[in-house]
Parts: C-alpha cells; sequence; structure tokens
C-alpha cells in the first residue's frame, strides 16, 4: 500500500492520491474486544491517523463523544451493554453528534442488519475480517461523501 494517501496538517504528503483525507482528525474506536481495537489502531496508523481514542461498550463511547468531537466513529455492531447499531441510533438522535461520520463493523454480514444500519444512518459497513485497504477504501468514502455534502445556510 502507498504511503502518504492521507493530508496530514500543514500540507500535502508527497505520493498521495488525488483524493486525500484529513489525516489529523479524531477517531474514536468502539469494541469490547482489545485486541480487536489494537488492530484497527495500527491500521489506522498506517495509514497515517494519529488522533485516535478507544471505547469498550456504546455507553463509554456516548460520554466520550460529549466530551470531543471526532471526525469519525467506528464502532463493533456486537457490544454489551449499548451495542454499535444503538450507538448508532443515539449519535444520530442527538443533534450535536447527527453529523458525526459513522461506520459500523460485524462479523455478520446478514442482508436485514444492513437495511438496518442504513436505515438507522450509518454512513458505511464493514464485515470482518477486513485488511488496511478495505479500511482505506471505506474511510475514504465516508469522509469524501462528508467534504462534499451541501453546507447547511448560516
Amino acid at each position: 500500500m502507498p504511503t502518504g494517501y492521507f493530508r496530514r496538517s500543514g500540507g500535502d504528503v508527497p505520493g498521495q492520491n488525488a483524493m486525500a483525507v484529513d489525516a489529523t482528525i479524531p477517531i474514536l474506536i468502539v469494541d469490547d474486544y482489545k485486541t480487536m481495537i489494537r488492530i484497527v489502531r495500527n491500521l489506522l496508523r498506517q495509514l497515517g491517523f494519529e488522533h485516535i481514542d478507544e471505547a469498550s461498550d456504546g455507553t463509554m463511547a456516548l460520554a466520550k463523544m460529549h466530551t470531543r468531537s471526532y471526525g469519525l466513529v467506528i464502532s463493533d455492531w456486537n457490544l454489551e451493554p449499548m451495542t454499535g447499531y444503538d450507538l448508532l441510533q443515539e449519535v444520530r438522535k442527538d443533534p450535536n453528534l447527527a453529523s458525526t461520520p459513522f461506520i459500523l463493523v460485524t462479523a455478520e454480514s446478514k442482508t436485514e442488519n444492513i437495511i438496518a444500519a442504513k436505515n438507522a444512518g450509518v454512513s458505511n459497513y464493514i464485515v470482518k475480517p477486513f485488511n488496511a485497504q478495505t479500511l482505506k477504501s471505506k474511510i475514504d468514502a465516508v469522509l469524501s461523501a462528508k467534504e462534499a455534502a451541501p453546507r447547511p445556510a448560516a
């Protein structure tokens, strides 16, 4: 995978693709499995992201989101007591959090889950197992769509 894909503060990194994403955004990883958090954190670092927080369940994630503005949330679906799906619904209901890009990660590729997640406002969906290229393409799609979205009138 080529390095320098993402833009860092202070200018573009040589060798990046035409579509660049700001790698300085804070990202929240939500998973109850420490190994998965470590894997996702390492993949994000390989992609150039540096500001990465973690939460072990949806309740903790929601609390963190009320104290810091995240540019992206990557959450596992199967969490307890608040699932990633429940977290997504709470985020979308909160006017202060509703526009936060949100990627759900799951081991299940059930069509009904994907439809439910889309209906709840998920930005994108990743089925485990996945690699750095998959994560990169999903992040790129989500953040590029957010940049291209029309801004509300002032």
